[in-house]
């Protein structure tokens, strides 16, 4: 299974910072014996991989070469790490499908945002790989997300980007599909002239012409660390939870 990490935001929220938000030290992890400062990344990298991921994209910006030097250092010896190059700040539609060349259509594909904190550490293991299949979590405030509307049967109907009057309070954190869904998502965004910055509006136009989509409500807990009262909640939900150490990134 793929997972597509796209990386090549400015992270204006949090800024300034003098290296890439998704470096941003969060909580910690162990090297050895030795406790060591955590890159927020690294919970997205380690849930992708206890979800099955074996090929890990970047999608990164120029400039963004402290990224590669991270992760492109060997450390992952787990899985194969790519890094792809977002010429341009598109959105996050143009972000993911720059990695489409790389997934063949008989793979598995997740994709998940590296500036999130979420639990359980497995939860994309509940998700389908023969539908696309979004991971949701409850939350308090949905207008600052993407929140998600669904049958009492899980079947998608609408997804609310960033909508101040949100029907729902879960929003989906993370998806999974076959990759001939993402090559299939990214010929109607060419259709649509590239016009989608968000997944959300593509899915929703998606649906419109007949497509199909589930939500999933494995998740527990959310965070987008992308901002400073983001980040504040992220060392707030570490303190409170307690797990057992994940991969780590030596």
């Amino acid at each position: 299974m793929w997972g597509i990490i796209p990386a090549a935001g400015s992270g204006t929220r949090i800024q300034p910072l003098a290296f890439s938000k998704e470096l941003l030290p969060v909580g910690g992890r162990l090297d050895g014996a030795v406790e060591r400062p955590r890159a927020i990344s690294e919970y997205l990298v380690d849930r992708m991989i206890t979800g099955g991921a074996s090929k890990l994209c970047f999608v990164i910006a120029p400039g963004k070469s402290d990224i590669l030097e991270y992760y492109g250092g060997g450390n992952l010896d787990s899985v194969t790490v790519t890094f792809v190059v977002q010429p341009h700040p598109s959105g996050l539609c143009d972000a993911i499908f720059q990695a489409a060349p790389l997934v063949a259509p008989n793979e598995t594909v997740c994709v998940g945002l590296p500036d999130t904190i979420w639990f359980p550490e497995n939860a994309l293991c509940a998700l389908r790989e023969d539908q696309l299949s979004f991971l949701l979590f409850p939350v308090e405030e949905p207008q600052f997300f993407d929140a998600v509307r669904t049958t009492d049967d899980g079947r998608l109907l609408e997804i609310q980007v960033k909508q101040q009057d949100a029907s729902s309070n879960w929003i989906w954190g993370a998806f999974k599909m076959p990759g001939a869904t993402l090559h299939e998502l990214r010929s109607f965004w060419l259709e649509r002239n590239r016009q989608d910055q968000y997944i959300g509006t593509l899915i929703n136009a998606w649906l419109a012409r007949g497509g199909s989509a589930i939500g999933v409500h494995a998740g527990k807990s959310y965070v987008d660390v992308g901002t400073l009262h983001g980040y504040r909640a992220a060392i707030s939900l570490l303190s409170r939870v307690t797990h057992q150490p994940e991969h780590a990134v030596a």
